[in-house]
């Protein structure tokens, strides 16, 4: 018997490796934070599913954590996803205890939880590292380059690494870090720029109102995140574990997102200004985003760009949903929710 763990399951990533596992045959045990009927909307069509379980725990509960790891013992084998994490990179600059809490310590919580259960060489360990942990390390960003975070974010996620590493090469763990670069969908939470724009245009037809956005100018290496759960599977399917940069080796600007996303909703944008200045409107002269600078974050990360070589090369993995595919898919989706019909 094969089970799995995923922390975070009522996110977006959560939702997609749950999806993914089941076709695989594991018994999923997902554990989200406090299950609200808000955050059970990306799982509703598994909760039917008998080998899906949603489990409550919370990454800053030691003994909760340690409970739950040792309801495995039946099993086989485990995998264990730690996908749970505050991930909002503004919101980190407003919570930064929070954020280590959950990001940094909640990973040692649970690794230190493994280490101690008495089953241990059963347990393979994912940990979701992010690009952000790169920060300002110039593009492209492959394994062994430095990491130069420039968020408490970023700062934890490091921390987050560097003990899952040191466990695996101390307690000899199968343990390993997937650093992915930005994954979007349609499931993405809506506090992230994908949907604020994506949402933000689907309002503007509906309504009018103009959306606001930060810089527009960063750059991302963005792919979309049914392709990305596969890969964190396959690094723990390798007999060895190691660590792996995860993206698609190309760069977008958030300008560019908006661009893209706009040409499926049917609007023709014109850009004009700089900076703090800078705004967009439509072929009829209306006034469709501007810059608000209340969106700047304290230090920002000008270009990130993965070099997957490795992944590509040892996991066998590439990517299969385009940049413009996921600005279709995602301006489609929130088109839909909005009630707005294109011709």
């Amino acid at each position: 018997m094969k089970a799995a763990l995923i922390t975070g399951v009522a996110g977006q990533d959560g939702s997609y490796l749950a999806e993914f596992l089941l076709t695989k045959g594991y018994t999923v045990y997902g554990m989200c934070r406090y299950c609200s009927e808000k955050k059970k909307e990306r799982l509703e069509h598994l909760i039917s599913n008998t080998e899906f379980h949603l489990l409550e725990g919370d990454l800053t509960d030691t003994a909760r954590i340690n409970s739950i790891i040792n309801s495995f013992e039946q099993y086989d084998s485990l995998e264990v996803y730690n996908l749970g994490a505050q991930s909002h990179v503004k919101v980190s600059f407003d919570q930064p205890e929070y954020t280590a809490n959950v990001d940094a310590l909640g990973t040692l919580r649970l690794i230190e939880a493994i280490r101690q259960c008495g089953f241990s060489h059963k347990i393979r360990f994912y940990q979701a590292g992010t690009s952000e942990m790169f920060g300002a390390s110039p593009p492209p960003q492959r394994e062994g380059a430095p990491f130069h975070p420039r968020s408490p974010y970023g700062v934890a996620k490091v921390y987050a690494y560097w003990i899952v590493r040191n466990y695996r090469e101390s307690y000899n763990l199968f343990a390993c870090t997937g650093i992915l670069f930005n994954h979007e969908s349609e499931r993405r939470g809506e506090e992230f720029v994908t949907r604020k724009v994506t949402i933000g245009l689907a309002e503007y037809l509906k309504s009018g109102k103009v959306l606001e956005l930060g810089k527009l100018d960063s750059q991302r290496d963005w792919g979309h995140a049914q392709d990305y759960v596969e890969a964190m599977w396959l690094m723990l399917q390798r007999d060895e574990p190691d660590d792996f940069v995860v993206g698609t080796g190309e760069t977008r600007s958030i300008r560019e997102f908006v661009t893209a996303a706009s040409r499926t909703a049917h609007i023709d944008l014109t850009w004009s200004g700089t900076g703090p200045d800078e705004e967009a409107r439509d072929a009829n002269g209306n006034l469709v985003i501007r810059i608000n600078s209340e969106f700047y974050r304290p230090a920002e990360v000008n270009s990130l760009r993965a070099d997957p070589m490795r992944a590509r090369l040892i996991l066998g993995w590439t990517p299969t949903i385009s940049f413009e595919e996921l600005a279709r898919r995602m301006m489609e989706n929130d088109l839909k929710k909005a009630g707005v019909s294109i011709p």
